[in-house]
């Protein structure tokens, strides 16, 4: 493995992934760094950064998929950007190991790095769940879950038999935080507005199952608003399954658990699953060789520097986001840490970046990161939300305005920020889109068609692969 050519060979900051965090710190050090004779590089799998709180409304169909990304290459010109996974880091002889796009490895050597990974679904090893769920931490899965809510309640609308139906108009969300939320309430208004359209579906058919081991939904919030919105969606008929697990979910037959005494609490079909019951770290960490605790969280210093025994910092290395474990100062974060969500992770981007010149090139002084959360909003469809930004206890539309204003603000981009509202604007005036775009993972399937071949030639073969590989 070798340097690839492309590459510069000054001295590097590298960052290791892309998302919210690693986009800032590189947004905001690629010109100071290349002004010193130095290069940013940031390397990420994906050539874009997903503002990840948005993903329930390009559910809904409020923001067109690809307005909540935001392109490396266009707005890192001073940077250099590598479409990659990183595999493996080796600290003591500063290289990291990257397996680009065509699978093959090769080594970045660096002078500093930030670990900024972010992280990716927990998934419990339930039978049937990876054959048939679905998570929602991508663009990819918000635009495919919205097409296939559509696609199912098209497919129903044609069906005779009675089961087949009940199963393709039954909707189950997993996990009761803001994510799943957030989810099924927008999963709820779509419905409503493409079987109001449809003269051959009506609501009462339609079943919305939410499903929360703990006994109150989303913790962020104060117990009494987490009962109000409890009422708020049972009155949109949503079930709220609290105290409940999925316990099985194969052949797409979900078979409920009583968390309570750990009897069956109920069985049924549903052809669609969102699992959103939790994040977990990004593996990569513990490819790194810097210290991590229990959660496969990086351990660093408040000062976000990587963690050197007890008290010492790693020279050279840094983390933050939802990939390191980062003290909580002000002492409200569960465990003693900052909770992993896009307020922490744009303030501590924002302090390692001024840290990092302080250390690197003796500007200004290194600080501790501290931030006194300012409460959080969520969105539950059109006119409709929670929160408790700066202590003060919202709901409905007061509280959806402070979402939707929070996080377009929040949105790292202007020309996104841009796209964002004027979507907004032309919903409100001229309706909720509730088109179906099909066959995104097939677009090659009409060509084939009409050259009169076989549109999927290996389609079983390949399948019977994957499951291979997966055992």
């Amino acid at each position: 493995m070798s340097l690839t050519p492309d590459l510069s060979p000054q001295p590097r900051l590298l960052i290791v992934g892309g998302g919210y965090a690693g986009f800032a710190i590189a947004k905001t050090l690629q010109k100071k760094v290349k002004d010193r004779g130095g290069v940013v590089t940031v390397v990420d799998p994906r050539p874009y950064m997903t503002y990840q709180p948005f993903l329930p409304e390009v559910v809904g169909g409020h923001i067109e998929g690809r307005h909540v990304i935001v392109d490396h290459q266009t707005h890192l010109k001073d940077a250099e950007v590598v479409r990659g996974a990183v595999t493996s880091v080796d600290h003591g002889r500063k290289t990291a190991t990257v397996r680009g796009e065509d699978g093959a490895e090769f080594e970045i050597p660096y002078q500093d790095i930030v670990v900024t990974a972010g992280a990716t679904t927990r998934v419990f090893p339930i039978p049937g769940l990876a054959e048939h769920g679905i998570g929602l931490k991508t663009v990819e899965e918000a635009v495919a879950l919205r097409n296939r809510i559509l696609e199912r309640l098209d497919a129903a609308s044609l069906m005779t038999d009675a089961e087949q139906r009940r199963a393709a108009l039954t909707f189950v969300v997993v996990g009761g935080g803001f994510a799943g939320i957030e989810a099924i309430a927008e999963m709820e208004n779509i419905i409503r507005t493409a079987v109001a359209r449809n003269e051959h579906l009506s609501q009462g058919e339609v079943r919305l199952v939410l499903v929360e081991a703990a006994g109150r939904i989303m913790p962020e919030v104060s117990a009494d608003q987490a009962e109000e919105v409890v009422e708020h969606l049972r009155g949109r008929g949503i079930e709220v399954l609290l105290n409940t697990s999925l316990g099985d979910a194969t052949d797409g037959v979900l078979t409920l658990t009583d968390m309570k005494d750990k009897s069956e609490a109920g069985s049924f079909r549903a052809d669609t699953l969102l699992w959103a019951a939790g994040v977990a770290a990004n593996a990569v960490a513990k490819e790194t060789g810097f210290p991590v605790e229990e959660r496969g969280r990086i351990e660093v210093l408040p000062t976000l520097q990587v963690k050197d025994g007890e008290n010492g910092a790693l020279e050279g290395a840094w983390a933050c986001g939802d990939v390191a474990a980062v003290p909580d100062l002000t002492g409200a974060g569960p465990g003693g840490f900052c909770v992993p969500n896009a307020q922490h992770a744009g303030r501590q981007a924002d302090r390692l970046a001024k840290n990092y010149m302080a250390v690197r090139h003796g500007e200004g002084e290194v600080q501790e990161y501290v931030h006194k959360s300012l409460g959080a909003v969520a969105g539950l469809g059109f006119f409709k939300g929670v929160g408790n930004p700066m202590g003060v206890k919202l709901f409905g539309v007061p509280a959806w305005l402070a979402h939707r204003g929070y996080h377009a603000y929040a949105m790292p981009a202007a020309e996104r920020r841009f796209r964002i509202v004027s979507g907004w604007i032309a919903e409100t005036l001229f309706g909720r889109d509730s088109t179906e775009v099909e066959g995104q993972d097939t677009p090659y399937n009409a060509f084939r068609i009409a050259a009169g071949v076989d549109p999927e030639p290996g389609r079983q073969e390949k399948l019977d692969l994957q499951l291979t590989d997966a055992k």
